[in-house]
């Protein structure tokens, strides 16, 4: 009984942790069809943000829910006005626009931090569970991922700024002739989703030590979390952060990590095989 519970939480935290990853990037490209390659270097400065500001003597949950968004959502913003705006509609061009500037930031960040693992201890111990000693911060990530995936549904679905975000991505045609200018939507919008980037690298620093080169651990499963999941922001993203997380942990628990992450990979390749248009285009084609 405490092995199933055990498992079932590791389930529920993978889904989190997958969903809290990918929520920046489903933003960017389920709303806006931009492949930002530079997507787990948001989330890898988010984590140095926290590091940094913890080290400085601020609040830890401060650096991490405020601090690392903010920090990431001005590079967004930067990022858009200086690069991306110029580049809408131009799949591969964004593509390799955004890949080099992941190449910049890791140059940026092993420049100021140096090329050496940098941590910050996990504010909440661990607890017993029966037999098992459990991570208690894992705890806090599925709050937060629960939480951002929440708020996210209801701005989206009810409030006037998340109608008007997502009836310009459908049409910014109709959304100028109402007197709204679709650049600046798009502005926000992708500085929106490098802060949710942002705060996901924030609650993500305390379980491993960071280095400039670890937005590469992030970025795999954020893009076929997201690619997989579909055009709909939240129900694609939920969806496929669902099934990848339980195949995953359920395969790591039965062998090792090592197959639990082969076997998200080629669950990954069978289900865009069967439904190219991803989860929600074949299904929630009406979710946001």
């Amino acid at each position: 009984m405490d092995y199933a519970a055990v498992v079932a939480l590791e389930i529920v935290y993978m889904i989190a942790f997958l969903a809290l990853t990918s929520a920046g990037l489903a933003i960017v490209f389920g709303m806006m069809r931009v492949i930002n390659l530079a997507h787990g270097e948001f989330v890898m400065l988010g984590g140095y943000a926290t590091i940094a500001s913890a080290k400085a003597g601020i609040n830890i949950y401060f650096a991490m829910l405020v601090i690392s968004p903010l920090v990431v959502g001005l590079w967004g913003l930067i990022v858009e006005r200086v690069v991306v705006r110029h580049l809408y509609g131009r799949m591969v061009d964004t593509m390799l626009a955004t890949w080099g500037v992941s190449l910049l930031m890791v140059g940026l960040v092993t420049l100021i931090f140096g090329n050496t693992a940098v941590s910050v201890p996990a504010p909440i111990p661990g607890y017993q569970l029966g037999s098992f000693q459990m991570g208690g911060y894992n705890l806090f990530i599925i709050a937060v991922g629960t939480l951002t995936v929440l708020g996210l549904w209801l701005l989206l679905r009810y409030t006037r700024v998340g109608l008007i975000a997502r009836g310009a991505m459908q049409s910014a045609d109709v959304a100028a002739s109402l007197g709204y200018n679709p650049k600046l939507v798009y502005m926000w919008t992708f500085t929106a989703g490098a802060a949710l980037s942002g705060l996901a690298g924030g609650v993500l620093a305390p379980l491993t030590g960071l280095l400039p080169s670890s937005g590469g651990a992030y970025i795999a499963k954020a893009f076929i979390t997201v690619i997989t999941g579909g055009a709909a922001v939240i129900a694609g993203t939920l969806s496929s952060s669902v099934i990848f997380g339980t195949i995953n942990q359920i395969v790591s628990f039965s062998s090792t990590p090592v197959f639990g992450e082969i076997a998200m990979l080629a669950l990954a390749i069978v289900l865009l095989r069967l439904m190219p248009q991803g989860i929600t285009g074949r299904f929630f084609r009406n979710s946001a």
